[in-house]
């Protein structure tokens, strides 16, 4: 008898902390203050979509020409290319790549990368890029994708 008596009190106890919870959360929900963060919440996910909309109408990046330098490790050494792009409305309208390669194998491979790179990239948002392997060469664009995150911070509006 004893036994089922704490048991019923537990079970009390516990019934009337779940109904003073409710309680709590009806008047919580109730409270002017809790409608003007909603209303705030409201006002920032609108916001958020505006921003969404104008964004997607709007360049991210100032139209210009840029240039930037972009390093990348061979096995025999470190190599760099010089990368030009021009930018409309975020989308590459023209790209140069020059390099000054150090090594003969490194040649060959920028003079692959340089001959294949503007099919892979012209038309393209730069947001987009993101160059592995260009007409066999594969460390080249290590260096190219380097020279356009430089090049989409000087042209970010």
């Amino acid at each position: 008898m004893i036994r089922s008596a704490r048991t019923g009190a537990a079970l009390a106890g516990v019934a009337g902390m779940i109904a003073l919870a409710g309680c709590g959360a009806v008047t919580v929900g109730a409270s002017t203050d809790d409608t003007a963060t909603s209303d705030t919440t409201d006002t920032s996910t609108t916001e958020s979509a505006e921003s969404t909309e104008t964004s997607g109408t709007d360049s991210s990046y100032v139209d210009g020409t840029y240039t930037a330098e972009g390093s990348y490790q061979t096995p025999e050494s470190v190599e760099t290319v010089t990368v030009t792009v021009t930018l409309e409305d975020d989308i590459v309208t023209s790209v140069e790549v020059t390099g000054d390669p150090q090594a003969a194998e490194s040649q060959r491979y920028q003079s692959q990368f340089i001959d294949g790179i503007a099919d892979e990239v012209v038309g393209i948002d730069i947001d987009e890029l993101s160059v592995s392997r260009v007409a066999g060469s594969s460390l080249t664009s290590g260096g190219f994708n380097a020279a356009i995150e430089q090049i989409m911070q000087d042209a970010a509006a």
